[in-house]
């Protein structure tokens, strides 16, 4: 059916199409269902979904911890979660939502939040594994209550970099240095984790303060899963051998870079592209060659 917009006007008409545009670009970034979108893995009911699968809790207790992994596996892609941390004296405990690949030559892209003891900042710790190796640890104190309100934690992940956003603002980028011969995730497909669990002997202080399980069952929040990345199915991936999305090559304009220079001068607390005690002979090379931004 045509339509000649030169020649008549029909209000409602055109009112339906921009409603049906509008559908077609961003039916692919709806909210998730956490009852449809995800598996519980572990945890003999501590990871519970509510409100008809819009909101996701995951426990811990002395006993176990728990946690869930997405159905579908993505290549490429901007994943945001929105999270919601164990209150109070959390020390011990890690909540973790990432994206990993199965196997020793694993590829993984990490959020994990580093519990605390009431009223200290919360730890934002941040990885990047390439064929089985990570070691790219970069640390940040969080700027708000992670724990009061919902906060989003995002991932863009494409062929030129890898980018960690919370709350839009960027705080760190990986970069695509595979021309300099450092391995770069992008042969595989990965699910998106989510997890609570007890990491008593290194989480907090380097584990020199163990988790209060007096203060358990703890529990953390997760909502509003948004997946607007190749799904990969069939050994296939659904953008073909390219993508139209702005997430495939987004980079940092002059503002984000301004953001993300603000985040990691107040607010980094480890990088270890600046820990000369670890690597006495030299640092890795993505380090040398994107200085303290790898």
């Amino acid at each position: 059916m045509a339509f000649n917009f030169c020649c008549s006007w029909n209000p409602s008409l055109f009112l339906l199409l921009i409603i049906v545009a509008f559908f077609n670009s961003s039916q692919s970034i709806l909210a998730g269902n956490f009852d449809q979108d995800f598996a519980v893995t572990w945890g003999d009911g501590r990871a519970k979904t509510l409100n008809n699968g819009k909101l996701l809790t995951l426990s811990l207790d002395k006993a176990s911890g728990s946690g869930v992994q997405s159905k579908n596996e993505y290549l490429f892609g901007r994943i945001d979660m929105q999270l919601k941390l164990v209150p109070g004296n959390s020390a011990g405990t890690v909540t973790t939502y990432y994206l990993s690949s199965p196997g020793s030559t694993r590829d993984e892209i990490d959020f994990e939040f580093l519990g605390n003891l009431s009223g200290d900042p919360y730890i934002v710790h941040t990885n990047v594994y390439a064929q089985g190796k990570g070691d790219k640890e970069q640390q940040f104190y969080a700027w708000f209550d992670p724990t009061a309100d919902f906060h989003t934690y995002s991932i863009v992940w494409n062929p030129r970099s890898i980018l960690f956003y919370v709350d839009g603002t960027p705080i760190r980028v990986y970069k695509n240095l595979e021309a300099r011969g450092i391995p770069y995730p992008k042969n595989q497909p990965m699910k998106v984790y989510a997890s609570l669990w007890d990491a008593e002997d290194w989480a907090t202080r380097g584990g020199l303060v163990k988790t209060d399980w007096s203060q358990s069952p703890f529990t953390a929040s997760l909502r509003d899963f948004k997946a607007d990345a190749c799904v990969w199915k069939s050994g296939k991936s659904s953008c073909g051998s390219n993508s139209t999305k702005p997430w495939f090559s987004q980079e940092l304009d002059a503002t984000s870079q301004a953001r993300l220079k603000w985040v990691q001068q107040n607010y980094m607390i480890y990088n270890y592209c600046t820990d000369a005690k670890r690597f006495p002979q030299g640092f890795p090379p993505e380090c040398i060659a994107n200085n303290s931004t790898a």
